[in-house]
């Protein structure tokens, strides 16, 4: 028997038929055929998309801080290097 897949809508249209709670995780799993324990790993996935979403994004935006901040210490020692090798092209005449 050939194992079914199911697309990110179809996973989405499950759980959330299942968080409406009108009816009964059981019978909703039984209708797609998949398991109870598919249902709440799809649940549990969901919710901690969502809860990730609503953070405040202060760890993302240090994140992203300190790679600008290690992009400008990279620039700033190849400027440096760069005016080294100016000078000494200069000193030597070339």
């Amino acid at each position: 028997m050939k194992k079914r897949t199911w697309t990110t809508e179809e996973k989405l249209a499950i759980v959330l038929e299942g968080l409406r709670g009108e009816r009964q995780i059981a019978e909703i799993c039984r209708e797609h055929q998949i398991s109870q324990t598919m249902y709440y790993r799809w649940r549990d996935r969901f919710l901690e998309g969502g809860t990730r979403a609503l953070a405040d994004g202060r760890k993302e935006k240090d994140t992203y801080r300190a790679k600008i901040e290690q992009l400008e210490k990279i620039i700033a020692k190849q400027a440096i290097q760069i005016e080294i090798l100016k000078k000494t092209k200069e000193l030597l005449g070339r």
